[in-house]
């Protein structure tokens, strides 16, 4: 039986991972090591010796979360094959997230992954829009909370 090789963009890798917390739920796949295996295995990576949980808050450090703080650093190397393209290589998911993360950067797409600013939420998510002004992870979900109390804050203040 031949192993599924499972293609996930590099985009959908960093958000996953960086989703990985929920502060609605109040989870964390990282607290139990079953779910960050099956984690791992959807996506076709190996669990290493990596610091998974710091380089998640570096992350969300690097979009804008305001309550994570650490920064993080995890070996990759670039490989060469004769006559190929070069690539950045990692032996474990910590590394491949930080280089699909890379890769973003020299796409200049790095600016699109952002944190939604609801208290109650802070989902990473990438910003598709055409001009790079999304705000919320869901207009109808947070955006439209937001919305909804902005607008009973200024009718109270109306009367």
């Amino acid at each position: 039986m031949t192993p599924t090789v499972v293609v996930v963009t590099d985009v959908e890798l960093v958000v996953d991972f960086m989703n990985t917390v929920d502060h609605d739920a109040g989870t964390d796949v990282l607290d139990d090591p079953a779910a960050w295996a099956d984690w791992v295995a959807a996506r076709g990576l190996v669990i290493g010796e990596g610091a998974a949980r710091s380089v998640r808050s570096a992350l969300r450090v690097a979009v804008g979360d305001p309550e994570a703080a650490t920064t993080a650093s995890v070996p990759v190397t670039v490989e060469l094959p004769a006559g190929g393209t070069p690539r950045l290589v990692a032996p474990d998911v910590v590394g491949a997230v930080l280089a699909a993360a890379t890769r973003l950067a020299v796409l200049g797409q790095w600016a699109r992954v952002k944190i939604c600013p609801a208290d109650d939420c802070r989902w990473a998510f990438y910003d598709r829009s055409r001009n790079h002004s999304r705000t919320w992870c869901s207009m109808q979900v947070c955006g439209n909370r937001e919305k909804a109390r902005a607008w009973r804050e200024r009718t109270r203040s109306d009367d």
